[in-house]
């Protein structure tokens, strides 16, 4: 099995009604080059986009309704299976989206990468009120629409299907608080790279309103049964990891990689932990925050993993800046301002903002795992302004309007580092790369 290594590319606000053409060449063998959105090759790319930090704020904006979903998918003990596509409020912004063909012969496709998520699905041809960039199922010879018989349409909410008789498994969904759409439960051949996933389950979505689902889909990089990594079997052995770039990167180049092969040797390790009523998202046992040589008192319930309320930790990719409960974040936050020289502002989600001149004074913070222990680099910890005037201290508390039980350790603070997910073996590794 060849490694890998997908297109990443950070966005803001895929809202994009861009053709899903292929702009640049491929890289050879496994691997396929990777650039920012911004840049010449991406589709995305904006004209007169502001500066990286506005960007960053821009995006961060969006965390509380991405932690508030995160929240409400561990809240309800009934549910067992996530479905292909979430009735609950789900994030309005997509940081990441990889390239990938889908089809006989391939259709290229730029879909949000989603860790937290199993759904699947594109827009498809004739859609009403989709981006023009679309899926045409008639133009592939290995396209199925799947009928309400079939077990994958069990997982599907909002399902649409007569009581007696075949029909095909219609749904309709809503995402991203003011958006919602309908699609067919479908399959075909998902490429990624040179590896080809035949019959993959996805919906195709017939038609739209709003504006705030992302223009050519999403791909679920989840562990529940309609994820990518389910639907794939023994392909990957249950084993992905990614590599994402500092924001400050002028490229902002990373990096997917997809099975066993080619993930670090050496690698740091803590396990992974299963909600069984919220299979998707990844837990980890986060024990403690040290900030400089201070271990941070907090309540020990306030980290402890519990699948019967959902509290605990999860690592998201996308949920910009990590998210504490409040009483998590505020210790953290005291102990990092008593470190360090005030006066200190507020600049959008960040309310900790010092004059850069003291940035010396900051602190080094380090997230303690079981059995690992992640010390942030600067880059990791501070963001600072367009005009290097103020550097902020890169996290903030879990929405107050939700009763949030939820820690999520989000993309900023995972910049530079390898992120390996074994879903097999368990267990979640961390190492240094540089992913630029």
């Amino acid at each position: 099995m060849d490694v890998f290594t997908a297109f990443i590319f950070l966005s803001t606000l895929l809202v994009s009604t861009t053709k899903g053409f292929d702009p640049c060449p491929s890289s050879k063998g496994s691997g396929l080059s990777v650039i920012h959105v911004h840049g010449q090759c991406s589709p995305f790319k904006q004209q007169n986009a502001g500066s990286w930090v506005s960007t960053v704020v821009n995006m961060a904006s969006h965390d509380p309704a991405r932690v508030t979903y995160l929240s409400s998918l561990v809240a309800s003990p009934k549910a067992t299976n996530v479905p292909i596509a979430s009735g609950q409020q789900a994030l309005n912004t997509g940081n990441y989206v990889v390239r990938v063909k889908l089809g006989s012969p391939g259709q290229l496709m730029f879909m949000v990468l989603d860790t937290s998520r199993d759904a699947a699905w594109v827009p498809c041809a004739a859609c009403a009120g989709c981006s023009s960039a679309t899926f045409s199922p008639n133009a592939s010879s290995t396209y199925a629409s799947l009928q309400c018989s079939v077990p994958q349409c069990t997982q599907v909410r909002g399902l649409s299907c007569p009581a007696t008789g075949a029909a095909a498994c219609y749904f309709n969904q809503t995402y991203g608080g003011d958006s919602s759409f309908s699609a067919t439960l479908s399959q075909d051949s998902l490429g990624l790279a040179a590896d080809t996933i035949p019959s993959f389950s996805f919906g195709c979505v017939n038609s739209v309103t709003g504006s705030t689902l992302p223009p050519q889909g999403l791909l679920g990089l989840g562990r529940g049964p309609m994820s990518l990594l389910s639907q794939s079997g023994s392909l990957y052995s249950g084993v992905f990891s990614y590599c994402l770039p500092s924001f400050k990167s002028y490229y902002f180049s990373g990096s997917l990689r997809l099975g066993p092969l080619g993930q670090p040797k050496n690698i740091r390790t803590t396990p992974l932990l299963r909600n069984p009523h919220r299979p998707t998202l990844y837990y980890v046992n986060l024990t403690g925050v040290s900030v400089g040589r201070v271990l941070v008192p907090v309540a020990p319930e306030l980290l402890t993993f519990d699948p019967n309320t959902g509290a605990g930790t999860v690592i998201d990719s996308g949920t910009v800046i990590t998210r504490f409960v409040e009483p998590v974040y505020a210790a953290v936050r005291d102990e990092f301002r008593k470190q360090v020289k005030g006066p200190f502002t507020t600049t959008g989600a960040f309310d900790t903002c010092f004059a850069a001149t003291n940035e010396d004074l900051a602190p080094p913070v380090t997230f303690h795992f079981d059995g690992l222990d992640l010390k942030l680099p600067v880059e990791n910890t501070l963001i600072h302004s367009s005009v290097g005037s103020l550097a902020c201290l890169a996290m903030a508390a879990a929405p107050n309007n939700v009763n949030s039980v939820l820690n999520v350790v989000a993309n900023l603070q995972q910049q530079n580092l390898r992120i390996m997910f074994d879903v097999t073996n368990s267990r979640l590794g961390i190492a240094r790369e540089l992913c630029n």
